[in-house]
């Protein structure tokens, strides 16, 4: 995970339970299943603390929406893929310097809980 540095904010999105196509298997295919997605983002905070307007801020909702419509909209065979999306989905808004995602596929192993794929990107 990036540092964080002096003026810039870490905002984390955590266990955001959506529904999609995943996976490879006839199943997987037909039916959609859970994922878990968790989402960190660092922005340049200092004029949204100064200002103390949401002008200024980066709006996780709206990231949050951006999110849940490219996931539930359309179907991965990959959950590296699923998570690529989703990233370059985040990385879409400009102020984001850096961000990670890490979606949880859950029972995709029989004595696991969840497997999950972690991919980041910076600016």
């Amino acid at each position: 995970m990036a540092r964080l540095e002096p003026g810039m904010a870490r905002i984390r999105i955590k266990d955001l339970r959506l529904r999609t196509y995943i996976g490879i298997n006839d199943d997987e295919i037909k039916n959609k299943q859970d994922v878990l997605i968790n989402i960190t983002v660092l922005y340049p905070a200092a004029d949204a603390v100064n200002e103390n307007d949401i002008e200024h801020a980066l709006n996780y909702r709206t990231i949050t929406k951006a999110v849940i419509r490219h996931v539930e909209e359309n179907r991965f065979a990959l959950l590296e893929r699923l998570t690529q999306e989703v990233l370059a989905v985040v990385m879409e808004f400009k102020q984001v310097r850096y961000a990670e995602v890490e979606i949880d596929k859950p029972h995709a192993l029989r004595f696991a809980e969840s497997v999950s794929i972690t991919l980041s990107e910076h600016r």
